[in-house]
C-alpha cells in the first residue's frame, strides 16, 4: 500500500478492500449452494455437464445464483474503488470459504494439508494487501477509451477471443467432461475481459455520481454489453465444471487461472504495476505465490486421508535400567488397487535406543 496516497485514496482503498472481502464470502458460499442444487438434480434430471438446464427450475440453484450475483455486485463496486491488482487476488478467500463449507455441507473432506493451504491463502492475501498499489491509474472514461486503443491490449483481446472460441467449439464437446482445464480455461480467459469491462463500468458509475454525463458515453454501454455476454459465458461453463468435477478441485484451479489472466490483462490495460516500486512488486508477487502454494495444497492432496494424529510423534521415556528409550509412532496409509486412500491400520513401530546400556554390542558379540 503506497504511503504517499492522500486521505481520499486511502478511504477508497479500504472501501474497495472491504467490498472485495465481502464479495469473496458471498461467492464462496454460492459455490456450495449451487453444488448442492446440482447434486439434488443429478438424481432425476439431465446433468449440467451433459447439456441439461434443469437447474433453472430448482430454487436452491437460484439461491446460489443470487448469492453469486450479490458477491459479483460487491466485486464490481470494489473495482470502482481499488485497483484490480488488489481486488482480484483476494478472490482466494472465496476458495477458503468454499473449502471449509464443502467439508460441512456436502461432505467433501478438508484434511490437514487443506487447512494449512487455507492458512497460506490468508497470509498471502494479507501480504498482497500490504503491497498493493493504492492510487488509481485510470480514473475517467476518456482515459479508459485511450487505453483500449492500445495495440497491446487489442492483441490480447483478439487472442483471448480466438482461444475461447476454439475451446468452446472444438475441445469442450470432445474433452470437457474428462479434462477439468477445458471448462476452467474458458471461464478464466473470458473472465479476464469481464473484469476489465467491470472496471470500466465502475469508472462510469463513479462519473455518473460525480455529475458527469457517463450515461451518454458509448463506452459505458459497450462495457455493459460485454459484461453481460462474458458473465453469461462464465456462468455456463462454471456450472459444467462444478457438475462434472469436485468443488475442492474446481474452485482452486479456477482461482489460479482466473487471477493470473486478470493480472495479465490489468498489466496490459491499466499498467498498475508501472507505479509500484521494486519492493511492492516483489511483495505482491510473493503474496500471490503464497496464495498459489495454499491453493496447491488444497488441490493436490485433497484425497489424502491425513490429520494431526497421522503425523509421526516421538516421546522419550526411561526403562528400568535408566537407559533412554525413543519411541516413534507412525500411522501408515495404504492405497488399495482401485486408487482409493483408506486408513487400513495403524502400525506401531518402536525404536529402542540401547546404545548407552551396551545391549546391542553384546548381541553382536
Amino acid at each position: 500500500m503506497s504511503p504517499k496516497a492522500g486521505p481520499a485514496e486511502t478511504r477508497d482503498f479500504y472501501i474497495g478492500l472491504t467490498l472485495a472481502v465481502s464479495s469473496s464470502i458471498f461467492i464462496g458460499s454460492s459455490f456450495i449452494v449451487k453444488k448442492k442444487a446440482l447434486i439434488k438434480l443429478s438424481t432425476h434430471s439431465t446433468r449440467a455437464g451433459d447439456g441439461g438446464f434443469g437447474y433453472l427450475r430448482e430454487w436452491l440453484w437460484w439461491a446460489g445464483f443470487l448469492l453469486l450475483a450479490f458477491g459479483e455486485f460487491c466485486n464490481f463496486l470494489a473495482y470502482a474503488f481499488a485497483p484490480a491488482t488488489l481486488v482480484t487476488p483476494l478472490g482466494a478467500l472465496s476458495v477458503l470459504v468454499a473449502a471449509v463449507m464443502s467439508s460441512y455441507f456436502i461432505n467433501e473432506a478438508l484434511n490437514l494439508l487443506g487447512k494449512i493451504g487455507c492458512c497460506l491463502c490468508i497470509l498471502g492475501s494479507i501480504v498482497m494487501v500490504v503491497h498493493a498499489p493504492e492510487e488509481e491509474t485510470c480514473n475517467s472514461l476518456e482515459e479508459l477509451g485511450r487505453r483500449l486503443q492500445d495495440p497491446a491490449f487489442i492483441t490480447y483481446g483478439v487472442l483471448v477471443l480466438i482461444m475461447a472460441m476454439l475451446l468452446i467449439c472444438y475441445y469442450a464437446p470432445r474433452y470437457g467432461q474428462t479434462n477439468i482445464l477445458i471448462y476452467i480455461t474458458i471461464c478464466s480467459v473470458i473472465g479476464s475481459l469481464s473484469v476489465m469491462a467491470c472496471k470500466g463500468l465502475g469508472i462510469a458509475v463513479k462519473e455518473f455520481f460525480e455529475g458527469k454525463p457517463a450515461a451518454q458515453n458509448i463506452l459505458t454501454w459497450i462495457c455493459i454489453f460485454c459484461l453481460i455476454v462474458f458473465i453469461t459465458t462464465q456462468m455456463n461453463y462454471l456450472n459444467k465444471a462444478l457438475d462434472m468435477f469436485n468443488t475442492s478441485v474446481v474452485t482452486p484451479i479456477y482461482y489460479v487461472f482466473f487471477t493470473s489472466s486478470v493480472i495479465l490483462a490489468s498489466c496490459i490495460l491499466f499498467q498498475e504495476w508501472m507505479r509500484m516500486n521494486t519492493q511492492d512488486v516483489l511483495g505482491t508477487l510473493a503474496g500471490f505465490g503464497t496464495i498459489i502454494s495454499g491453493i496447491f495444497l488444497l488441490h493436490a492432496f485433497k484425497d489424502v486421508n491425513i490429520s494431526w494424529t497421522d503425523l509421526p510423534s516421538t516421546t522419550r521415556s526411561n526403562d528400568k535400567n535408566g537407559s533412554t528409550k525413543n519411541t516413534t509412532f507412525l500411522s501408515l496409509n495404504h492405497v488399495d488397487r482401485n486408487g482409493g486412500n483408506h486408513l487400513i491400520e495403524d502400525e506401531e513401530v518402536t525404536l529402542l535406543d540401547d546404545l548407552e546400556s551396551g545391549r546391542i554390542r553384546e548381541n553382536h558379540k
